[in-house]
């Protein structure tokens, strides 16, 4: 299965597609035929299917430098930051914030994270457009390959024009290949003109016969966008707009094209990120990896610890207020109250006792002292056991994607599979008793990710991981629906609810409504509303959704920020650092200065000052 995925990857790695008049670089001159590789140009590429092939997927090769970086090159790089990594779902390590400007309060139209954003986002569209424009000239293709090629860019056109206009609110609309340095200075369409193109590129892909509904697992075809795919983001593009019924119908059809939950019993919330079911009915769009530098899924760095094979970095860090907001196994909000009495009242500092490991040594209780912590509480023996329980009664997505103190991971060291454990403080070593989990943060206790993280021996190098990368799956379609289907009022409630219980009902968490429950009990629209809204953060977060759902709830200034008091936080709360809300202009990103210095034609958002 995964061998025809490689084989289709590596062809990319072939491509010499360049846009905008500049040189094309070449391959191996086997792969071109008969056609020498310094002759490849504008002029001749649309005259060999090969060539025209290797256009296309240099569309899809973009993907390729947001998320899976060579080996040592730009792993951190602003362009490559995890979205959630701006939502309230998690914090970056102390040494990377500087490259989440809009975070820190340090934001300009000068920044390198909006003009990276913006260049390779149009990146992908000039190389779609000059598909769609020219792949209709090629002599010796199919016209349904041709069809199907051009509807592929459109899909991929429509994302990048929706990611573009949920930032920056408005972009230059280029519908075809630019010609001329004069048909690129094109000034701002406005918000609704950007959505009207991104419905009507969905529309042309869905309408298309050849377009295929979507692909099996194993077909050598697989990573390639489809109806199914086209739906899903139509249907999200809908929601952007609040036109619930369209967007209910669009999240019926991605159903109807094969698409499905994945349910193969205990653990599949976990099993779903795997390799063995990366090609599952669930995954509905994703970036395709492989074994190999340049193509390969580097999150197992950026999400694992030093105790992951290959020993990798823990940049990312699943924020305590999130971890909380899990509920309890039987459907109640979580409260510490309700396992640690008297917690909530406690400082910050003082809290720090119940996250201590069993067996303090002398010296350990007198530097937790030192720190704050309120020792009188401490248990010599059964502390680990108190704070274990927790996060044992919960959602178990909880310990299926974090990693919560006293809870086992199964990582390697020196090509040797160990089972480790999170304590804190930390002793040891990683190959030898007591296995605590080591990070690049061992003086602070953070919440790690299981999510994107292999196991044992499962994968051993960095950025190399070849686990595929979702960027659109069934269950959030099946919680936009739920959204959609609330917010057309109370007669629709019930198959709001039917679709929430299907994400539950996998996960191994009780459904809304049980009868033996009283904590599911729906009341209302509104409270159906948070419970939808919560159901997205526990089944997707870490997964790249979450900031733009928050962008989309009008509730990420509160969510993120919360008046610049959250930020990244030790597991009592304790933050380390405060993110900080500039203004209100930060809802919208700025119109890169680079760009406005080159087309004169662009004006700048509100609240911006170039």
């Amino acid at each position: 299965m995964k061998s025809k995925i490689i084989i289709y990857r590596k062809l990319v790695k072939c491509l010499f597609f360049v846009l905008l008049f500049l040189p094309f670089a070449g391959c191996e001159s086997d792969f071109l035929d008969t056609t020498p590789t310094n002759n490849v140009n504008g002029n001749n590429i649309w005259t060999k299917a090969s060539l025209a092939r290797q256009a296309v997927r240099g569309v899809y090769n973009v993907f390729l430098d947001q998320y899976c970086p060579p080996s040592g090159s730009g792993l951190l790089d602003s362009h490559r930051i995890p979205w959630d990594a701006y939502s309230s779902v998690m914090d970056t390590d102390k040494n990377w914030i500087k490259r989440m400007p809009n975070c820190t309060g340090a934001a300009t139209p000068s920044s390198g994270l909006f003009s990276d954003i913006y260049r390779r986002y149009y990146t992908f569209i000039f190389r779609a457009n000059d598909v769609i424009d020219n792949i209709s000239k090629v002599p010796d293709m199919t016209e349904e390959e041709k069809q199907r090629s051009i509807a592929e860019c459109k899909f991929i056109r429509a994302f990048t024009y929706m990611r573009l206009n949920t930032l920056y609110k408005g972009v230059p609309l280029y519908m075809n290949a630019i010609t001329s340095p004069e048909n690129g200075n094109k000034s701002r369409s406005s918000e609704a003109d950007v959505w009207d193109a991104v419905i009507q590129d969905l529309t042309d892909c869905i309408n298309e016969s050849h377009f295929p509904d979507m692909y099996n697992s194993g077909d050598p075809e697989y990573g390639r966008a489809t109806k199914g795919a086209a739906y899903t983001l139509r249907g999200l593009a809908y929601m952007w707009q609040k036109n619930w019924e369209e967007a209910v119908n669009d999240f019926n059809a991605v159903g109807n094209c094969g698409f499905g939950i994945f349910n193969q019993g205990k653990d599949s919330y976990k099993k779903l990120l795997k390799i063995a079911n990366e090609q599952c009915e669930e995954m509905i769009f994703s970036v395709q990896c492989i074994n190999q530098y340049g193509y390969g899924n580097s999150r197992n760095v950026t999400y694992g610890n030093r105790c992951t094979a290959g020993s990798m970095w823990n940049n990312y860090l699943p924020n305590p207020r999130f971890v909380e907001s899990f509920e309890t196994a039987n459907g109640e909000k979580f409260n510490w109250d309700n396992y640690i009495e008297g917690y909530s009242a406690m400082k910050d500092k003082e809290r720090v006792v119940f996250f201590l490991r069993d067996g303090l040594t002398p010296k350990e209780k007198e530097r937790m002292a030192a720190y704050g912590a309120d020792m009188s509480k401490y248990l010599e023996s059964g502390n680990e056991e108190r704070i274990r329980k927790a996060y044992q009664d919960r959602d178990p997505r909880l310990q299926m994607a974090i990693i919560t103190p006293y809870e086992q991971y199964h990582g390697a060291a020196s090509g040797v599979a160990h089972t480790y454990t999170l304590r804190w403080p930390y002793r040891g070593s990683d190959n030898a008793a007591p296995f605590d989990i080591r990070t690049d943060t061992n003086d602070k206790l953070y919440y790690l990710w299981r999510k994107f993280v292999p196991e044992g021996l499962e994968h051993t190098e960095r950025d190399t991981y070849p686990l595929d990368l979702p960027l659109l799956r069934y269950a959030e379609v099946l919680l936009l629906k739920a959204e959609a289907l609330n917010e057309l009022g109370e007669a629709r409630a019930a198959e709001a609810i039917s679709c929430v219980n299907e994400v539950r009902r996998r996960a191994g968490h009780v459904e809304l409504n049980s009868d033996a429950f009283p904590g599911t009990k729906v009341n209302g629209q509104e409270d159906l509303r948070k419970r939808i809204r919560n159901e997205f953060y526990w089944e997707l977060g870490g997964e790249d959704s979450m900031y733009f759902h928050e962008l989309r709830w009008g509730v990420w200034k509160d969510k993120k920020f919360d008046n610049n008091r959250n930020g990244l936080m030790q597991m009592w709360g304790e933050t380390t650092y405060n993110w900080f809300w500039l203004g209100d202009q930060c809802w919208t990103w700025p119109i890169p200065a680079k760009e406005m210095e080159m087309n004169p034609n662009l004006v700048q958002n509100e609240g911006w000052i170039n």
